[in-house]
């Protein structure tokens, strides 16, 4: 069984109430993800595994899901540079949609907790470079498959607060039936 890492709670990143769009959207994703964080916080290997029935889904596997979705927007969409390890090493092509989900069961709690760091990290540093070029507006290299318009960094910014704003809603229910906590 793995040690469980703490996250002090009152020291979540707020999203600013007042500021810049930049500040606020960028706030808000913080946000996010410290809810993330504080979700899978002082749990073992065992209890970042522990499914809610009838979902499948664990915090283990939420942490390495939006580990990936971190990296596939601003790494494989935005820039174009692939993804970031261990997702560079995936065939997509041939691998299961849950792979990140189901694998993470294996992961002990300090690689999954690295894995997400550095994914923000990355992340971040895609944001603070692209801020200084264009700003907001500043357009994906890659275009989506759907509309062949590009995206722009707002668009991206806007989504991955959706992305985590649901996660973090399933995170919730299955930190509940783990051991009770709620908030």
């Amino acid at each position: 069984m793995s040690e469980a890492q703490e996250f002090d709670v009152t020291a979540r990143i707020e999203a600013p109430l007042h500021g810049s769009e930049v500040a606020i959207l960028r706030g808000a994703l913080a946000y996010q993800r410290d809810t993330l964080r504080w979700k899978c916080a002082g749990l073992t290997g065992e209890q970042l595994a522990q499914q809610c029935p009838p979902t499948g889904m664990t915090l283990g596997g939420l942490m390495k899901h939006l580990s990936l979705v971190e990296s596939q927007w601003f790494d494989h969409w935005f820039r174009d540079a692939g993804y970031a390890p261990p997702f560079d090493g995936v065939d997509w092509a041939v691998t299961e949609d849950d792979w990140e989900f189901e694998s993470a069961r294996d992961d002990p709690p300090e690689e999954l907790r690295a894995l997400f760091d550095e994914a923000v990290r990355r992340s971040d540093a895609v944001v603070d470079e692209a801020l200084t070029r264009g700003g907001l507006d500043e357009e994906s290299v890659r275009r989506s498959p759907k509309t062949a318009q590009t995206f722009t960094l707002r668009w991206i910014l806007v989504h991955m607060i959706e992305e985590y704003a649901r996660h973090n809603g399933h995170a919730d229910l299955i930190r509940e039936s783990i051991d009770g906590q709620t908030g």
